[in-house]
């Protein structure tokens, strides 16, 4: 039991940094460009569709928060949603890309196709309710794009004399992280393009830690990623490693799984529900180790968004509950789609 939390603890150590780092990346474009990318939603329905399915497909929240924050402003329709709320997949993106690479763009790929294909029947079927449906109440911060240089030349060594709290723990994770990749110690042992990209990533991300501003470090990296996302990510990581090994290893539940994949397919997209990141993660690692069948871990990330809808919970529970069922029905139906198919 002890060697099998061991090894669940340095698996999750791996995914956790890599996720970590590729939230750092994505936070920092967000910032430099000044969220412009936002912008191109306030366009025609089609374009609404395409791009509101491609912030969607973009690992992590970032996109899901912007759709829903102009949809609470009638700026895009409730079918724009339904497409960003399949397409993307929260932070479960980054520990699919760093688990099964190969299988996660393919699965990036294919939400979003039809993320596009449910938003155009979502504002079809409920043409003119759905305008009525959005709310202009509220205004949400979600994510406020504070002017950034997020490389200031000349200041960056008077930073490092007065370094703070954030950036020395941030930098000497990064650090630690780049010399367990480097030692063998985490992720792959053989030198393959994923433990290659792993550390090209990594040392982007300790460049980006090493050279911002003070202020984007703290109010973005800190607060936003390191204190809010990365913990979350790491215990849910780590329990559904040990969950699997104990089902698997201990009560021998894989014939079960097997034989029941119906029932499975139900209980994926019912958990899906939760507007939480995380309880996907039990799918994805069962998957991984052969136990369900593809069908099952598409038909989840079908449904489950991360925590994408909160902000849309906190402004409407109706909304909330009309794209969860919408997204319920696709994942379901192509779930069982997928199952009879053979995948």
């Amino acid at each position: 039991m002890i060697t099998l939390f061991r090894e669940s603890l340095t698996h999750a150590i791996m995914i956790t940094g890599f996720v970590f780092v590729m939230m750092l990346v994505i936070e920092y474009l967000n910032v430099f460009t000044q969220g412009a990318w936002q912008q191109g939603l306030r366009g025609r329905r089609w374009q609404q569709y395409l791009l509101a399915s491609l912030l969607g497909a973009i690992p992590g929240c970032l996109g899901a928060f912007a759709v829903v924050s102009l949809f609470s402003h009638r700026v895009v329709s409730l079918g724009a949603v339904v497409a960003a709320m399949i397409a993307t997949s929260g932070d479960e993106s980054f520990v699919m890309l760093s688990m099964i690479p190969g299988t996660g763009l393919f699965i990036f790929l294919i939400l979003f196709l039809i993320g596009i294909a449910a938003g155009v029947l979502t504002d079809f079927l409920f043409g003119e309710k759905a305008v009525k449906w959005a709310s202009a109440d509220h205004e949400f911060d979600l994510h406020a794009e504070d002017i950034c240089h997020c490389f200031p030349r000349g200041h960056i060594a008077e930073q490092w004399r007065h370094c703070t709290l954030a950036r020395g723990v941030l930098s000497l994770a990064l650090f630690l992280f780049v010399f367990g990749l480097l030692s063998g110690q985490l992720g792959p042992p053989d030198w393959t393009w994923i433990k290659v990209s792993l550390l090209l990533t990594s040392g982007m991300g300790l460049f980006i830690v090493s050279t911002v501003p003070d202020h984007f470090l703290e109010e973005h990296l800190w607060e936003h990623v390191a204190k809010v996302h990365v913990p979350r990510v790491f215990l849910w990581t780590v329990g559904a490693l040990v969950l699997m090994h104990v089902l698997v290893d201990y009560f021998h539940l894989t014939g079960w799984m097997r034989d029941n994949p119906l029932t499975l397919l139900t209980i994926a997209c019912l958990i899906g529900l939760v507007p939480e990141s995380g309880p996907h993660l039990v799918f994805l690692t069962l998957f991984t180790q052969g136990a369900v069948p593809f069908s099952i871990l598409f038909a989840s990330s079908i449904v489950q968004d991360g925590h994408g809808m909160l902000p849309l919970l906190a402004d409407s529970r109706m909304n909330f509950i009309r794209i969860k069922a919408i997204n319920f029905s696709v994942g379901l139906c192509v779930g069982l789609v997928g199952y009879l198919a053979g995948w």
